[in-house]
């Protein structure tokens, strides 16, 4: 495995490029408080790359303005135009399929961007999806769901205060395309205990 830092156009995050195949490609993502070497990122990206993905971990424009900060409401949509951008960036790296996923915040913006265009990849990976606030329940980010034509793979952990596996169970519905949940037991919102998860994750999304 091959791993190196990326600077293309508005792009800016580390590449991993798998040793022999070339299977696809995935463009991962990170949360509000965070940047694009989380933990659970880097530990997917690895699993990944050693199954033969070329894979970018990449900072939002949120993150590539200011190290430290939760993004701004009107930032999102030039959030989502990064999304669009790393996904154009691995359209040059792999002929393959193109995985496009995100953890918490950049999970929501990633989808949100693929709801606006359906042909932005063949899959989406959304991690602790912030269905709502935590103690908000009935301020449901979903508005944009029954737009999603994408099939969509939700990893969420039975402890997440930003949504708990029944609420999330009852949104999913709204989504036209095929979704499966995937849930962690006694996970939390960073999702620690998904890292090890990388094979079932590829297993689940070849089956969408």
């Amino acid at each position: 495995m091959i791993q190196e830092s990326l600077t293309s156009g508005a792009v800016r995050g580390t590449l991993h490029r798998p040793a022999t195949s070339d299977r696809g490609g995935f463009v991962l993502t990170h949360g509000a408080g965070s940047n694009s070497n989380a933990p659970l990122l880097v530990a997917l990206a690895n699993a990944f790359t050693a199954a033969g993905y070329i894979v970018l971990r990449y900072d939002l424009p949120f993150r590539q303005q200011r190290p430290k900060g939760s993004p701004s409401p009107a930032g999102a949509a030039r959030d989502r135009e990064g999304v669009a951008q790393a996904v154009q960036v691995m359209r040059g790296l792999t002929a393959g399929p193109i995985y496009a996923g995100g953890q918490s915040y950049g999970g929501r913006q990633t989808s949100m961007a693929a709801a606006e265009q359906p042909g932005l990849a063949r899959a989406l990976l959304l991690l602790s999806y912030p269905l709502h606030p935590p103690g908000k329940p009935a301020q449901l980010r979903t508005s944009f769901f029954p737009n999603l034509q994408v099939p969509s793979l939700f990893v969420h952990g039975t402890r997440d205060p930003f949504g708990s596996p029944e609420e999330l169970q009852a949104a999913l519905p709204l989504i036209p395309a095929r979704t499966e949940l995937l849930l962690v037991e006694g996970a939390g919102h960073d999702l620690k205990k998904a890292a090890g998860l990388g094979a079932d994750i590829l297993e689940r999304l070849g089956g969408l």
